[in-house]
């Protein structure tokens, strides 16, 4: 896997990109096919990798920053400068794995909010990189569960929709000034 957008791995003073948070109705919208990765696409990777490293981030989707693309960008090798990051660009899963595994997720644009979300382990996945070429990928443990979770955003769902625990959901979000009213349950088993 790699990349040809190299991004320095650190926090900058001042992020190229505002995160959205839950509440903000851009959370809520289906992003956009991308028709064709230009250099305005890759110069949205840029700002996106710049300002999910400034947030302590692994993954941010294009809407979480008022952009409305099929365009994420995750790293989960954060203390790794040698492993580039992995671009996707109008990502699709194409199968999920059976087994299902319960962790804990949080989100940039809830800040301070971790709860535990069930999600499959394993994903295989279409996408298109950062220069327009067509990749797969098969991924595991915690590359498969930020890609669910970037992929999730892209729809207009946020993790604590998926969250079965109203209780802890409901204190969470209370403690760190968040309002149960903007969370949209699903259906236990959606994907």
């Amino acid at each position: 896997m790699t990349t040809s957008i190299l991004v320095e791995k650190k926090k900058l003073a001042k992020p190229p990109l505002d995160i959205h948070y839950l509440g903000d109705r851009v959370l809520r919208q289906a992003a956009k096919r991308i028709a064709s990765v230009d250099e305005d696409i890759r110069r949205t990777i840029v700002a996106m990798l710049q300002t999910m490293y400034s947030a302590d981030g692994i993954g941010l989707a294009a809407p979480q920053v008022g952009i409305n693309k099929q365009l994420i960008v995750i790293d989960t090798e954060l203390e790794k400068p040698e492993i580039p990051p992995l671009i996707l660009i109008n990502p699709t899963i194409k199968k999920y794995g059976k087994t299902l595994c319960k962790d804990q997720e949080g989100c940039l644009s809830i800040p301070g909010v971790y709860l535990d979300v069930e999600r499959p382990e394993t994903i295989e996945l279409a996408y298109r990189d950062e220069s327009g070429r067509p990749r797969s990928l098969k991924a595991d443990g915690l590359l498969a569960r930020a890609i669910q979770h970037e992929l999730d955003h892209l729809t207009g769902v946020l993790f604590v929709d998926r969250v079965e625990n109203e209780l802890a959901l409901t204190e969470e979000l209370k403690k760190k000034g968040f309002s149960l009213q903007h969370v949209q349950h699903l259906t236990s088993g959606a994907k």
